[in-house]
């Protein structure tokens, strides 16, 4: 099994709003929305950045709970095997891809959501019900789960709410650094 990071290649991989004050990354944002970046679309409120943190705080209190062994407070983002939601978004700048090896990461480092964890932890907000709602998955469960209702695909008929892909939540650096340094030799 592969872990995918999607990205722009103009900028480096594995980049995060959260790694920055809030004041930085709301002045970023606010570029990534001029430049009509797809996912500043989330900030219709202007209280992304505020629920960036809410949700992160979710993922770490949730991998905490299942006993993960997190080394930064922060995740790194990946997809868990290929993601047509990601490859379409090629021509709204994700043109470049990182491809890792799951077995390179400590299993306890990595955490995963049944689809986009924003939306995970977001929608039950909203009325949301979904078994896969409000939950984080180690390596075992999401195994588990992917036997019993098989991998997310996206389609042009998905809808918006619906997970597109198995997020995967990397709480550790050594790997990312080798190969994001890899990327852009």
């Amino acid at each position: 099994m592969f872990l995918y990071h999607y990205f722009d290649n103009e900028r480096k991989p594995f980049l995060s709003l959260s790694d920055l004050s809030d004041q930085e990354a709301i002045m970023i944002h606010k570029k990534l929305e001029k430049d009509n970046n797809i996912f500043s679309k989330r900030n219709s409120d202007g209280k992304y950045m505020e629920l960036r943190r809410f949700v992160e705080n979710k993922l770490y209190s949730k991998f905490i709970e299942k006993e993960g062994k997190p080394k930064r407070k922060i995740p790194y983002y990946m997809v868990l095997g290929e993601s047509n939601f990601y490859k379409r978004l090629n021509n709204e700048g994700y043109n470049d891809v990182i491809k890792i090896p799951l077995e390179k990461f400590d299993k306890n480092t990595v955490s995963f959501t049944y689809g986009d964890s924003f939306i995970t932890f977001i929608s039950p907000s909203y009325g949301g019900t979904e078994w896969y709602l409000n939950n984080v998955y180690m390596y075992a469960e999401i195994q588990k789960i992917i036997k019993k209702y098989g991998m997310p695909v996206w389609t042009e008929d998905t809808p918006f709410h619906q997970p597109s892909y198995i997020e995967a939540q990397i709480w550790e650096e050594e790997i990312i650094k080798e190969y994001t340094i890899k990327s852009i030799e």
